[in-house]
């Protein structure tokens, strides 16, 4: 049953609920039945970057490596074992996110990675993992040959852009951020790059209107996400002036990259206050926790510091334990957290941090363990033997998702949708 004692959880995120077993139209009377839960509806998500080589059939150990040795797929960590990481990975998590990085995915004109990628969600999608895009727009890792179009070209790029890919990956990836850190686009100036140029040219919400436009056009049933890190009032601004605009967004993306130290419960809850206002759900995309050194605080952009080691420590990984559950059960108490993505399974990812949940040989650090007992622990129901009341009723609290239910060699499922009290009829 759903064990956790926290009355806001709870209050958002279980319900209690009476189910009617019926069977041949008749209550399955004073029998025992076995309930197991299946899958939560909230979405528990983490990148699934270092398994494109794995869902292609591409795993050639490096001389000195393990399976997985070597630069993963589009420069991200790889780790070895990959299949072992793999079953980590589909243990703990719900939903994953595929790198749509445009500088990577289509590098040269008119040849895109479709192909492989398409092979990834599918991995996923066949074992019952959902997939996120990311991104369809960004300035960051964006395809170099935008540089030798006119802006009026690069918008006309950007557009026959998503409308292919989000066409190509309907079913498959019915979930995208299609524009990433907006914030800052038109003023970034490490170096020069087609989309900064466009956002200049046309404005912040111009430019996103234009590009969720395309994407709604080509999967009108999709999930689409405006995601940014920037936590300032700047965002907050933006946001108003898409909504204001018209603009359709399904869901507002926070990152919560914490290499410079855990921001704390009332940090958090002040920013969950501040963009929970707007009435849409909310999703932290891009979580991370480190476990060894933190990022010296003077640091602006995470991206300007660079190390050659960045070890995890095992005080580093006790505290990154204890503030992934904290950070968790923060976010699963507000009800407008529909989302977490963790940004890197294991170390060695983004900015090589000692950021993810396993080790870079392999192991997994208390702070897997730690979410597990969450997510597999407190906040699921394992197989349990109820007996039904002489009306084939039974009761039970648990957190909502897609259970399974199982009696005299019949199964059916069921769903626990909305928290507080429901009434479910079960047909086997």
């Amino acid at each position: 049953m759903f064990s956790d004692s926290d009355p806001a959880i709870r209050r958002t995120r279980a319900a209690d609920a009476t189910l009617t077993v019926t069977s041949g139209g008749v209550p399955l009377a004073d029998q025992d039945v076995v309930v197991a839960q299946r899958n939560h509806a909230f979405l528990f998500g983490c990148t699934g970057f270092e398994f494109i080589p794995l869902a292609n059939g591409e795993l050639v150990p490096a001389p000195g490596a393990g399976p997985g040795g070597g630069q993963g797929s589009l420069g991200e960590a790889d780790s070895a074992p990959v299949e072992r990481l793999a079953e980590l990975w589909l243990d703990l998590f719900n939903v994953a996110t595929l790198p749509f990085y445009w500088g990577r995915f289509e590098p040269t004109r008119g040849r895109p990675d479709t192909e492989r990628l398409r092979n990834t969600a599918r991995w996923f999608t066949e074992r019952g993992c959902p997939v996120k895009g990311h991104p369809l727009a960004w300035h960051t890792v964006s395809a170099e040959w935008l540089l030798e179009l006119s802006n009026e070209e690069i918008v006309q790029a950007q557009v026959d852009r998503i409308r292919r890919d989000v066409t190509d990956f309907a079913g498959l990836i019915d979930m995208w951020d299609v524009i990433n850190e907006v914030v800052i686009m038109p003023i970034f100036d490490k170096y020069d790059n087609g989309l900064t140029r466009i956002c200049r040219e046309m404005g912040r919400i111009p430019l996103i209107r234009t590009v969720f436009d395309a994407a709604r056009e080509a999967n009108p049933g999709a999930t689409l996400l405006l995601n940014d890190f920037d936590m300032s009032a700047a965002y907050e601004c933006l946001i108003e002036g898409v909504l204001e605009a018209g603009i359709r967004i399904d869901a507002l993306g926070l990152q919560s990259h914490m290499h410079q130290g855990y921001w704390g419960e009332e940090k958090t809850l002040a920013i969950l206050d501040r963009f929970s206002r707007y009435g849409l759900p909310i999703h932290f995309t891009e979580t991370t926790i480190v476990s060894g050194d933190l990022m010296p605080a003077e640091i602006v952009d995470l991206n300007d510091h660079q190390v050659d080691e960045w070890p995890s420590t095992p005080e580093g990984e006790e505290r990154q334990a204890d503030e992934i559950v904290r950070h968790y059960r923060t976010l699963l108490a507000h009800p407008s957290v529909e989302a977490i993505t963790y940004w890197g399974m294991a170390d060695g990812g983004w900015l090589g941090a000692p950021g993810g949940f396993v080790r870079a040989d392999g192991s997994p650090k208390p702070s897997y363990e730690a979410l597990r007992s969450l997510v597999k622990g407190d906040w699921w129901l394992p197989p349990t033997t109820l007996r039904t009341d002489g009306e084939g009723r039974v009761r039970l609290t648990g957190a909502l998702g897609e259970y399974e239910l199982g009696a005299a060699g019949r199964s059916a499922t069921f769903r626990l949708d909305a928290p507080g009290t429901t009434s479910v009829e079960v047909v086997l």
